[in-house]
């Protein structure tokens, strides 16, 4: 009866605070601007906290310090549309993360820099690009209090949110009604190929949906759905990969009834900046295609064949 009524009452919560979490999350995503960019802060300062307390469990000492300050300084500049100091910044933070280890004074010295690598990468970078889809066909530079609600980077938005959670919830109900064969025993031994397949059916079919309404075209909004399931559930079983070789089971317990906050946007991580380049490169431009094409007349042309 007892365990009954901790189920009950862990799902009440589950709903209580997914609720609260999707009005804050729906409403930043809607003004864009400056209410996405202090959403994102928020979330990047959450993850990475869940991030090295994950990572100490190992053994391991990232710099949270390192990972913020460098976090700050990239969505500072996709903010204000400064991509052509984004190399410099990741270089100039990646030498930061290794002088921190050096001075430190803290063992395992190479484990450290590189997870503090990652720690900004992972839990700041990759989500960072949200500002730049949802800032796709906006005038920048943004003024430091401009909202951004009419343009193409809502639906775009909306797009990635959609498959995702589709994603997300055909894997469960398919893997629980038809799972059968392990899609990655060692890592996440609850999934299943047939959720996997399962939750990409979803999403396309979701996909297709929203595509529709946002004009995308039946060739990108199949590539596009296709590719957001696939990151979706990688970046999933990548998340249950950094807990099960730290020995943990939740990311964190800030959120009643659905655990860390990474558990609960692992499924976005990677799937942000593969939406991102492919909209920037396929959809609203074609400059990848112009740009390889000319760099294969480049060779050819070097050799004497053009």
């Amino acid at each position: 009866m007892e365990e009954e009524q901790v189920v009950k009452k862990n799902s009440i919560n589950r709903v209580i605070t997914g609720t609260i979490i999707a009005i804050i999350v729906l409403s930043c995503l809607f003004f864009g601007g400056i209410a996405l960019l202090l959403m994102l802060t928020l979330f990047i300062i959450i993850g990475s906290k869940e991030y090295v307390k994950i990572l100490k469990n190992k053994g391991f000492y990232p710099s949270l310090k390192v990972i913020l300050l460098s976090d700050l300084i990239l969505a500072l500049l996709i903010y204000f549309h400064r991509f052509d100091l984004i190399a410099p910044a990741l270089t100039l933070c990646s030498v930061v993360a290794f002088l921190w280890v050096l001075f430190k004074g803290r063992q395992p010295y190479i484990a450290n820099a590189a997870t503090t690598i990652l720690g900004f990468i992972y839990s700041g970078w990759f989500p960072l690009h949200l500002l730049s889809i949802r800032g796709i066909n906006s005038d920048y530079p943004l003024g430091l209090l401009k909202l951004n609600i009419q343009n193409d980077g809502l639906g775009f938005v909306i797009f990635l949110f959609v498959t995702v959670l589709l994603t997300d919830t055909g894997c469960y109900y398919f893997g629980k009604k038809f799972g059968k064969h392990k899609l990655a025993p060692t890592v996440s031994p609850k999934k299943t190929i047939e959720g996997s397949i399962g939750g990409a059916f979803c999403a396309v079919v979701g996909a297709l949906v929203v595509g529709h309404f946002i004009n995308l075209g039946i060739y990108n909004t199949i590539i596009l759905g296709l590719l957001c399931t696939i990151f979706a559930q990688i970046g999933d079983l990548c998340e249950s990969l950094i807990k099960r070789d730290a020995g943990v089971k939740d990311s964190g317990d800030l959120l009643p009834g659905h655990g860390g906050f990474l558990d609960r946007t692992d499924s976005y991580v990677f799937t942000i900046p593969v939406m991102y380049y492919y909209l920037n490169y396929f959809v609203v431009s074609h400059q990848l295609g112009v740009d390889f094409i000319n760099f294969i007349k480049d060779i050819l042309r070097a050799h004497g064949i053009l």
